[in-house]
């Protein structure tokens, strides 16, 4: 027997009774047919020019209502509003840009919680800030009862602060 050797190439001829087969036509966007789809008059140049009405339903949608305790919420924004009017006596910036407020809870029955922290455990306003910060917070019309948790985990630092209060203090 002969064996071939590698260099030669090998090509398998057709057996004679098949049918060399020609390549399909090749498939176009086109032709491309949907059948979950129904049948639509539009042209495809009418299909891709926008369409005026394309917003009507979003722009007409009414925003869910909010809670009033919630962020964002009539109370929750008027108890943050009440004590961003708090300076710290120290540094000319209100004490919820200070980044002294850690979180503001209203509750259903529109309790309000503040958890808060002050720059230093020495701070000179250490006794007075979480008093006037409750007394605020009460005042607010709907709040029926405020309240104060003064917390030191984490500790207070000044990357804390937000932006407006950096600015105001040279910080950027």
């Amino acid at each position: 027997m002969n064996k071939p050797s590698d260099d030669q190439d090998f090509i398998a001829a057709p057996a004679p009774n098949e049918q060399v087969l020609q390549k399909p036509p090749r498939a176009r966007v086109e032709d491309a047919v949907d059948p979950d789809a129904a049948p639509v008059a539009e042209a495809p140049r009418e299909k891709l020019e926008r369409k005026r009405d394309y917003l009507e339903g979003f722009l007409k949608q009414k925003p869910e209502a909010m809670q009033a305790g919630e962020p964002g919420g009539e109370l929750y924004e008027a108890v943050v509003a009440a004590i961003r009017e708090i300076f710290d006596p120290e540094i000319p910036v209100n004490i919820y840009d200070l980044g002294l407020i850690y979180g503001v809870e209203v509750s259903a029955d529109n309790d309000v919680v503040v958890n808060m922290t002050l720059t230093t455990p020495h701070c000179p306003v250490a006794e007075s800030m979480p008093g006037e910060v409750e007394l605020r917070a009460a005042s607010v019309p709907g709040v029926r009862d405020a309240q104060v948790n003064l917390v030191w985990d984490p500790p207070w630092g000044p990357d804390k602060m937000s932006d407006e209060a950096r600015l105001e203090l040279g910080m950027l």
